[in-house]
């Protein structure tokens, strides 16, 4: 075990209530924290470490429907119609793709925030893919530049196995961030709020945040690996000095907010860190992704889980389980900024 971050409270081994208080008891002290999780660990978490946690670039739907909780989307059907539907929050309604170069018109805004302790504050929240990708593969499909070479502009994502999207997945986990953020005070803006066709292109995204001055961002996945392999990670940039791209100075500020953002993920969630990536830390580097390489703003990614082992879609189908999934995230977000 190599980490010991800000807010990163491992979870210990659900054998009996007893070990609750436990958790909290060992969260009050570094050392203990390091004790528990390394006692986890020995009891054996789910998989074998395996895999390499890459996404499906078109992944199909079959019949199944999630519970869906507060918010309800509707997964593309096995033609791929990419549609989804009303979430409640009267935002979704589909309007042409802006124009790449306008990077500001394509974010979405929160609504006026309320006073609290993140007033002044800025956060770009940025649900990964669109639901609308399966239908623009040509436009998804051409390549942008990324700083350290070109890549595709974006992905449709993967799915669970019953067909419920990694895209309509991100849009929920991010609505109901919003929500907890703006109560915060926080001014929140999106890459996309299923209010557009398609995208956008991992170049926008990462303009959006730049655009918006933002104070933090976060990019909000879920993985598509291997059966057995199970947790979340967090994704880091690393210093990357090629091209358009120039992450350092950023690094040491996305480290801490990464770290945070773990930390208070465990604690609402119960998952564990990643038994596949990241050495049983939850953080994994990387200078691959254009949406770090081309931030010049404090951002991360979370995958909070694989949607491709049956244990973890069960959770990521839960509409109760994606509420403490944006409540760990926005908790992260807040320790973040206040500190």
């Amino acid at each position: 075990m190599s980490y010991v971050g800000p807010d990163f409270d491992p979870p210990q081994p659900r054998r009996s209530p007893l070990r609750r208080p436990l958790v909290v008891a060992a969260a009050a002290l570094v050392p203990g924290a390091l004790a528990g999780w390394l006692l986890w660990q020995a009891a054996g978490s789910e998989g074998d470490g395996g895999g390499s946690g890459s996404v499906a670039a078109g992944a199909s739907s079959t019949a199944g429907s999630p519970d869906n909780g507060a918010a309800r989307t509707s997964t593309p059907s096995g033609s791929g119609s990419g549609k989804t539907a009303s979430t409640g929050s009267g935002d979704d309604d589909k309007v042409p793709s802006p124009s790449a170069s306008d990077s500001s018109s394509s974010s979405s805004s929160s609504a006026p925030a309320a006073s609290g302790p993140l007033t002044g504050k800025v956060v770009v929240i940025d649900p990964g893919h669109n639901p609308g990708n399966f239908q623009h593969t040509t436009e998804i499909n051409r390549t942008v530049d990324i700083g350290t070479n070109r890549k595709e502009c974006d992905t449709t994502g993967t799915s669970t196995n019953s067909g419920y999207t990694e895209a309509d997945f991100t849009l929920d986990v991010a609505r109901r961030a919003r929500k907890i953020l703006e109560e915060q005070g926080a001014t929140v803006k999106f890459t996309q709020d299923g209010n557009r066709p398609w995208g956008p292109c991992v170049d926008e995204r990462a303009r959006i945040g730049n655009a918006a001055h933002a104070d933090a961002v976060v990019s909000v996945h879920a993985d598509g690996s291997g059966a057995g392999n199970r947790g979340f990670h967090v994704i880091l940039p690393g210093a990357v000095h090629e091209g358009a791209a120039d992450t350092r100075p950023i690094v040491a500020p996305s480290r801490d907010l990464g770290e945070r953002v773990a930390g208070r993920f465990v604690r609402n969630t119960g998952s564990a860190p990643s038994n596949y990536i990241g050495d049983g830390t939850g953080l994994v580097t990387r200078k691959d992704l254009g949406g770090l390489n081309l931030s010049t703003v404090p951002k991360v990614f979370i995958e909070c889980g694989n949607m491709r082992d049956s244990k973890d879609a069960a959770l990521l189908t839960s509409g109760a389980w994606r509420q403490k999934a944006a409540q760990g995230i926005s908790e992260g977000i807040v320790s973040f900024l206040r500190k």
